[in-house]
């Protein structure tokens, strides 16, 4: 299969919010001290949930892993600190509610943990790692998807003969309005995060690497191409500016929009020959192979006009929201809501003592005004059957006959049209004239789907 890059750099629907990019976009990473307690899940990826292999008054070091599963598809859990489990209970899950989790005290003895960034240059040789030893290290290391997805990423680094790999992409398409933390590390991290899609090429015998970057990031598409000139190991690599536009990061439309391929309704990436990989995942990947570190900290953007100082911070996984909303100054008078993740596609939350886990690269916090410009719900009338979600829907579906069905309790009608084709965007949503939470709905359906078939008789 002969993959090329096909010039057509966009794909069919999407929208464009306002970005808000400007309140932390120049704010550089900043490394921040451990809290005094972390709260770190042990339900921070897609597959089996993992299982606490610490008991309370245990003490643990920075890397030590605390939690495992011995299933395939699954990441073991690393402490991000020196400390002393307080208990293991359930704590507040942005996305489960309530989950179990592994309390623990930070000890005295510890210091703040830098980035690995300047330790690569344009010396680096992914020659020196075997495919197996790069699944082994990442594998080892927890590390899972960081862009949102949570799918563990040494499964996607197994190589499979029956389903080769022909392209790496890398994905640098942070369209979300608010979030820069991927726009900062592709600036500070470059190197490490080509040494990262080096090595992820490596494990999959795979020849040809993109790097995908929204056009309106000429500042990260200069940083990466003046750095592939540079390092000889990366010269095959291509920098890639795609249209600005949301939702370019989701990694069907990213491969849509470089490769010209559609991914199959119900399908995944590797169907088609293409693994994507976020470019935090893969700072974490060079990481992981070239010192052996675990994924215990994570780059996160604080940001809204609910905060008083946005920023990007460098934070232990098991941090709290509320923890990290004090190191950009606390909340302003007028902040409203607060979200983990952005506006589009993260989850409102009422309890600050939410810990952040591996996916969770923003706090967003809104103030009436912000939520005003990103019509993030008024009041609802009825739908006029405008259209307008139809031509945003960059999956083909119709949101609408979706949601509607949703409303009725009709999931098998849902299902019809393609409910689980659906990846909750929310740019339907978005463009909706009546302000009906169109994929409120769709996600509403989806869960109750999933409960419906949990009980139903084997």
């Amino acid at each position: 299969m002969d993959i090329k890059c096909t010039g057509k750099l966009t794909f069919k629907g999407g929208v464009h919010p306002p970005g808000y990019k400007e309140l932390s976009e120049h704010s550089r990473i900043k490394s921040v001290p451990a809290p005094k307690q972390l709260s770190i899940m042990l339900s921070q990826h897609i597959g089996a949930i993992c299982k606490p292999l610490v008991m309370k008054k245990n003490y643990v070091t920075l890397g030590q892993v605390i939690g495992s599963a011995d299933a395939f598809v699954s990441a073991p859990i690393h402490s991000p600190v020196n400390g002393t489990v307080k208990n293991i209970a359930l704590s507040s899950h942005p996305v489960l509610g309530r989950a179990e989790s592994i309390i623990i005290e930070t000890g005295e003895d510890n210091q703040v943990k830098e980035p690995s960034a300047d330790k690569f240059n344009e010396n680096f040789d992914p020659g020196k790692y075997t495919p197996e030893q790069i699944f082994e290290a990442v594998r080892n290391a927890g590390i899972v998807g960081m862009g949102g997805a949570g799918f563990p990423t040494s499964v996607k680094l197994k190589a499979n003969p029956d389903s080769p790999i022909r392209a790496v992409i890398i994905n640098g398409c942070e369209c979300e309005p608010f979030i820069t933390c991927d726009y900062r590390i592709m600036l500070e991290w470059t190197n490490q995060i080509i040494a990262g899609a080096l090595l992820a090429a490596k494990a999959l015998n795979c020849e040809n690497i993109y790097i995908g970057i929204e056009d309106n990031k000429q500042k990260a598409v200069t940083a990466f191409r003046q750095a592939v000139e540079k390092m000889p190991a990366a010269s095959e690599i291509e920098v890639v500016a795609v249209k600005t536009k949301y939702p370019q990061g989701g990694e069907r439309q990213l491969i849509k929009s470089i490769l010209g391929k559609d991914v199959p309704a119900g399908g995944i990436p590797p169907m088609i020959g293409v693994l994507v990989n976020n470019v935090a995942t893969a700072a974490a990947i060079a990481d992981a192979v070239v010192f052996g570190s675990p994924l215990t900290h994570r780059p996160v953007t604080v940001s809204g006009s609910g905060v008083k100082n946005p920023g990007n911070f460098y934070a232990p996984i098991g941090m709290t929201a509320g923890d990290l909303i004090e190191l950009a100054g606390g909340l302003t008078d007028d902040a409203v809501k607060v979200i983990l993740g952005g506006p589009m596609m993260g989850f409102a939350v009422a309890d600050l003592s939410t810990p952040m886990t591996k996916t969770g690269g923003a706090i967003t916090v809104l103030t009436a005004k912000e939520i005003g410009s990103i019509r993030m719900r008024s009041k609802e009338t009825p739908c006029i059957r405008c259209g307008r979600c139809i031509e945003a829907c960059s999956m083909n579906i119709n949101p609408t006959k979706i949601a509607h069905a949703v409303k009725h309790n009709l999931l098998d009608i849902a299902e019809q049209y393609h409910m689980s084709v659906c990846i909750e965007c929310g740019c339907c949503s978005y463009v909706c004239p009546a302000d009906i939470d169109v994929a409120g709905l769709i996600k509403t359906g989806k869960i109750l789907a999933a409960r419906a078939k949990k009980l139903m008789p084997k």
